[in-house]
């Protein structure tokens, strides 16, 4: 069995209810809130998604080097450096961590 067919299905409930939403809201706009909520839906998504890739099958293959680099990253970003700094820092660190840990 082709896996095509439920990529198809997928892509086509993916637009549907991206189609649903401004069908049923019209004119109308969010409420604040609820702004907010779609919002933040993504970068939870994104944070799960790194989460389950970095941690491996049942947390057995976690990586030292790529975890600090991950937990650099926001932290970096928080002391306002800007994005190629915080690319630097987070690679530096994670070469470190990964001589040390080998």
């Amino acid at each position: 069995m082709t896996p095509w067919p439920t990529v198809v299905a997928v892509a086509v409930l993916s637009f549907a209810l991206k189609a649903a939403g401004p069908v049923a809201l019209g004119e109308r706009e969010l409420p604040p809130r609820a702004r907010v909520v779609i919002a933040l839906m993504a970068p939870a998504l994104l944070a799960g998604l790194v989460t389950v890739g970095v941690a491996g099958d049942r947390w057995r293959t976690v990586d030292p080097a790529l975890l600090a680099a991950l937990t650099a990253v926001p932290l970096l970003r928080w002391c306002r450096l800007p994005m190629p700094a915080v690319l630097v820092g987070a690679a530096v660190l994670a070469a470190v961590v990964r001589r040390l840990t080998t």
